[in-house]
């Protein structure tokens, strides 16, 4: 990675723009996407960019063909990403399946509005949160980002990267037409990024095994071109990656997937607590909700109600251990959504009737109003 590439110092970035730049850092040079509000910033600016370090932009008819093309890309050896928000995101599920069987890495940028259907196309929403996890049919695990700001839209994005690299899969980013619009300084310091390599296979080739995991269960990656044989399908496969569709071989593949995940959550899942010991209410929040509940928090502190907040920087997998810990401990837990409640459903199973757990939905084209989330940790604190 050469400096020249990175977009070096402090800037004044709008989140798409840093979500880009955060790609283009992590070393992705192929961006295959079809215009949407409000992500289309982010396509701009690939389109923009790649060109000039040797990538590749490429404009699809649509996003079936986007999340293909990145898929692809990944198997020629390149690092891709494409980015949508929620009808384009709708379209890329059976891809993102695709992806996750084939165990391809890549990311996926979802910058959220309001639905259903064309909804809002200019206005915030968090209404795909559900969709990112259980969208794509068939047991999967999904591993999915919320920035909060555009220093975290780099950031995340460049996390999205490496841990798509590391588990072999589809990453998404679940962000909001607010933070992917806000203008805010953007520090990328060249020398504090790291990058985690696509792990390649060390064997000879007559003994490759492209579906056979590591004792992290996470299999190496052998590309087209580089002299290993691979058979790459979406069909259940055995460890050479033909077809088998027998009751064992989909035990055995689909058990590794889930475990590949499941047993290394806690390397996955980052959180942020502020104030959650010894307080009597915890907002759990993530995106740009977090920020409307930072004032809610500081006024119900101002009325003298111990208010803490867990902000939820992954949001797949879901950190049960950590809410279920927090619910034995307060008297009731406050989730302010941009939607009529999807995250709070994981909080309540988390909290397994230890306390009560109060939503503040929001229909999404706006953000709350800090009052109507204090009214709900004052009305949860009695």
């Amino acid at each position: 990675m050469s400096a020249n590439e990175i977009l070096a110092g402090e800037h004044f970035l709008n989140g798409d723009v840093a979500c880009a730049e955060g790609a283009i850092a992590a070393g992705c040079r192929l961006f295959a996407g079809y215009p949407i509000t409000p992500q289309s910033e982010i396509t701009e600016r690939m389109a923009y960019r790649l060109p000039k370090i040797g990538g590749d932009f490429l404009q699809m008819e649509d996003e079936l063909a986007s999340i293909a093309a990145i898929l692809g890309a990944a198997w020629g050896g390149m690092k891709a990403m494409t980015a949508t928000s929620g009808p384009g995101f709708s379209l890329m599920m059976e891809n993102i399946g695709l992806g996750i069987m084939t165990e391809t890495p890549c990311v996926i940028v979802d910058v959220q509005r309001g639905g259903p259907s064309t909804g809002l196309p200019t206005a915030t929403s968090q209404g795909d949160m559900m969709q990112a996890r259980w969208g794509t049919h068939g047991d999967h695990e999904i591993i999915a980002y919320a920035p909060a700001s555009p220093q975290e839209m780099f950031d995340l994005t460049i996390k999205a990267f490496n841990q798509s690299e590391r588990f072999r899969q589809p990453v998404l980013i679940m962000t909001d037409e607010v933070v992917g619009h806000m203008m805010e300084r953007v520090v990328i310091d060249p020398d504090k990024i790291e990058i985690y390599p696509r792990r390649k296979p060390t064997v000879p080739y007559e003994q490759f095994l492209p579906f056979k995991g590591g004792s992290d269960l996470v299999p190496a990656m052998a590309c087209a071109g580089e002299g290993y044989r691979v058979h790459v399908t979406g069909l259940t496969h055995d460890e050479r990656g033909y077809p088998d569709l027998s009751v064992d071989s989909q035990h055995r593949l689909i058990t590794r997937l889930l475990d590949k995940i499941r047993k290394n959550a806690d390397e996955i899942i980052e959180l942020e607590e502020e104030n959650v010991h010894g307080a009597d209410v915890v907002l759990v929040t993530y995106g740009i909700t977090a920020r409307t509940s930072l004032r809610a928090m500081e006024l119900a502190q101002g009325k003298g109600i111990k208010v803490g907040m867990l902000r939820l920087i992954s949001v797949w997998p879901f950190p049960t251990a950590a809410v279920h810990a927090i619910a034995g401990e307060v008297k009731g837990i406050v989730v302010p959504e941009l939607n009529m409640g999807q995250m709070v459903r994981e909080v309540e199973r988390a909290a397994a009737g230890q306390t009560r757990v109060r939503l503040v939905p929001h229909a999404g084209g706006g953000l709350h109003r800090p009052e109507d989330i204090l009214a709900a940790i004052e009305e949860v604190a009695r």
